[in-house]
């Protein structure tokens, strides 16, 4: 079957029409707004994919066979290894080795989240093309914790619009009230409440994940955020850039009762000259969460500000020795 791509859907990802979700085969039939619908968006849902945000290597095309998608997924599944080898956690390689695969929607496998653009390649500004494809940014001098990134401090995990980082056995739970929806996300042990009615609170109340609101399309629960913090812009695993200034629109369809669709879109047009739309779907899980305890495995903080302050040390012996 084809993918069903049409400039409506874009519209309707972007709160500017209501649009039906893009995938494969049959739409879910629509319940009244106020209804929970035919399917519930409650409980517990789990990913663990290999999923490039673009195209990867080859411009494989977006659906793929069985026996198309095990050496993309293993091509793309050593590249992020290596990467995160080198850089960030030598621990990477074994979640790529248990992992399920290039994500499914509907059955199918899919070789990258966006889909609009068809070529799946996000329409970045040539500015913001080059800051995602180069590596992140050296912050501040480590001269104390608080000059590190919220993740390396642990005041941030995967919670943060879209959901779409470290895809790898990565879980939330979601939870509707008359009121609300609630979503936890297990990396990070991340809280989103986010409310059905009135508007965007004051900036000044802006947290970490910004600020959320929702309503509900039929069975789709539609999320608008704004006010993620700048320093976050630069997501991992896969690469995404989420300026500050950015408004989210996030999609959840449940489609069935074992899975849930999941659409999203970063509308920021002084970092893509276009819209665009990614997806994947989310599969309904018994396995519980677990506390994510952060903090109290996080040994690189102080590795890191221990081997700066080594440097330091270096530094002014060499500077005291007359620079040799």
């Amino acid at each position: 079957m084809k993918t069903i791509l049409t400039v409506g859907l874009i519209a309707g990802a972007l709160g500017l029409a209501g649009a039906a979700p893009a995938s494969a085969g049959p739409q879910p039939a629509k319940a009244a707004a106020a209804a929970h619908g035919r399917y519930s968006l409650e409980g517990m849902w789990r990913i663990n994919f290999i999923m490039p945000m673009e195209t990867p290597p080859g411009a494989p095309p977006l659906v793929v066979s069985e026996a198309q998608a095990k050496p993309i997924a293993a091509a793309v599944g050593k590249a992020q290894a290596e990467f995160f080898v080198a850089g960030l956690d030598p621990e990477f390689p074994m979640l790529v080795a248990v992992s399920d695969g290039l994500p499914i929607v509907r059955g199918q496998r899919r070789t990258r989240a966006v889909i609009l653009p068809a070529d799946g390649r996000l329409p970045y500004t040539p500015a913001v093309r080059k800051e995602a494809e180069s590596p992140p940014a050296d912050g501040p001098p480590l001269d104390n914790p608080e000059n590190l990134q919220n993740s390396e401090r642990c005041l941030v995990g995967q919670g943060q619009a879209p959901l779409a980082s470290f895809t790898l056995d990565n879980q939330i739970q979601i939870l509707r009230t008359k009121d609300a929806v609630v979503i936890l996300e297990e990396y990070g042990d991340d809280l989103r409440i986010i409310p059905l009615k009135g508007g965007h609170a004051p900036a000044a109340l802006t947290s970490r994940l910004g600020d959320s609101i929702g309503h509900f399309e039929g069975e789709t629960l539609v999320v608008e955020t704004v006010g993620m913090p700048d320093a976050d812009r630069y997501r991992l695993a896969p690469t995404l850039i989420v300026p500050g200034a950015s408004k989210v629109i996030e999609r959840f369809t449940p489609i069935s009762d074992k899975e849930l669709l999941y659409q999203f879109t970063v509308v920021d047009p002084k970092a893509y000259t276009a819209p665009w739309l990614g997806e994947f779907s989310w599969f309904r899980t018994k396995l519980p969460m677990y506390e994510h305890a952060c903090h109290e495995g996080n040994y690189s903080m102080a590795n890191e500000l221990s081997g700066a302050r080594h440097d330091d040390a270096v530094a002014k012996a060499k500077a005291a020795a007359g620079g040799h």
